[in-house]
C-alpha cells in the first residue's frame, strides 16, 4: 500500500496542473501578505480566495486523476491486492498531493506572516477543505463510467456548496424571520465545509461582531475548545463518509 501511495503522490507532484495549481496559490499568498500592512487582513483577503479555489481545484483535478488512471487500476485489480487497499492508496495519494501543494502555495506564507493561532487555524481549514472534496470527488468519479458526467457532477456539488447553499440559507433566513432559527443555524452549517471553515476563520479574526445575533451564537458554539473540536469533527466525518460510499461501491463495481 505504501508503494502505491509513494507512486500516486510522486506521479501527481510532476503533473503540470498541480504545479501551475502551487504557484497561482504561492502568488496570490505572498502578494496579498506584501501589500497588507496587517496580517489578519491580509487572512481576511484569502479566505475567500482559498475556500473558491481549493474545494474546485481538489474536487475537479482528483475526479480527472481517477478517469484517468482506469487502466492503471484495472492493472492493480489484476494483482493479490485487496480492492479497499487499491482504492485507500488512491485516497491517500491525491490527499498527500494536493495536501502539499496548498502548504507549500498557501501555507508556508500564511504561517510566515501570521505565525499565530488564526494563521494555524487558516491551514488546518485549508487542508481539511482539500481532503473533504477529494472524497466528495471519488463518490462522484465511482457513480458513473461516464468520465463527462462524473466531472459534471463534480462542478454542481461544488457550485452547491461553494454559491447555491449560502442562497438557500439566505432564504431560510428571509422566509423565517419572524422566528428563533438562530440555533438551527449552527446545526446548518454543519450541512457544508465550506462554510464550517469559513465561520471557524471568522470567528478567530473577531468580526462575529459584523454578524449580529447570528454571529454571537455562532461565537458562543464555535468559539470555545468544544466547538472548535465538535467543527473538526465534522469535517472528518465530511472525508469519512463520501469516501466510505464510494468504497462500498467500488467493491462492487465490476471493472
Amino acid at each position: 500500500m505504501n508503494r502505491i501511495i509513494k507512486f500516486i503522490v510522486l506521479d501527481i507532484l510532476k503533473n503540470k496542473i498541480v504545479l501551475i495549481y502551487t504557484l497561482i496559490l504561492a502568488v496570490l499568498s505572498w502578494g496579498v501578505f506584501s501589500l497588507e500592512d496587517n496580517s489578519n487582513k491580509g487572512v481576511l483577503t484569502l479566505l475567500n480566495v482559498i475556500l473558491l479555489t481549493v474545494p474546485l481545484v481538489s474536487v475537479i483535478f482528483s475526479t480527472i486523476y481517477l478517469y484517468n488512471s482506469s487502466e492503471f487500476i484495472e492493472l492493480l485489480l489484476s494483482q493479490p491486492i485487496k480492492r479497499a487497499k487499491i482504492w485507500l492508496s488512491l485516497f491517500f495519494g491525491l490527499v498527500s498531493s494536493l495536501a502539499l501543494s496548498f502548504f507549500i502555495g498557501a501555507g508556508i506564507p500564511i504561517l510566515i506572516y501570521a505565525p499565530d493561532s488564526i494563521g494555524f487555524m487558516m491551514v488546518l481549514v485549508g487542508l481539511f477543505v482539500s481532503s473533504v472534496f477529494v472524497a466528495i470527488a471519488f463518490l462522484s468519479g465511482i457513480l458513473t463510467r461516464d468520465k463527462a458526467k462524473g466531472i459534471g457532477i463534480s462542478i454542481l456539488l461544488w457550485l452547491f456548496f461553494a454559491l447555491l447553499f449560502d442562497g438557500l440559507v439566505l432564504f431560510l433566513l428571509f422566509q423565517f424571520a419572524d422566528y428563533p432559527i438562530e440555533k438551527m443555524m449552527v446545526g446548518i452549517t454543519a450541512l457544508n465545509p465550506i462554510d464550517l471553515g469559513r465561520i471557524l476563520i471568522l470567528l478567530h479574526l473577531d468580526v462575529s461582531a459584523m454578524m449580529g445575533y447570528t454571529g454571537a451564537i455562532f461565537k458562543n458554539f464555535f468559539g470555545t475548545s468544544l466547538g472548535i473540536f465538535m467543527a473538526f469533527f465534522i469535517l472528518i466525518v465530511w472525508i469519512i463518509v463520501p469516501f466510505w460510499f464510494s468504497l462500498l461501491k467500488f467493491k462492487r463495481k465490476d471493472l
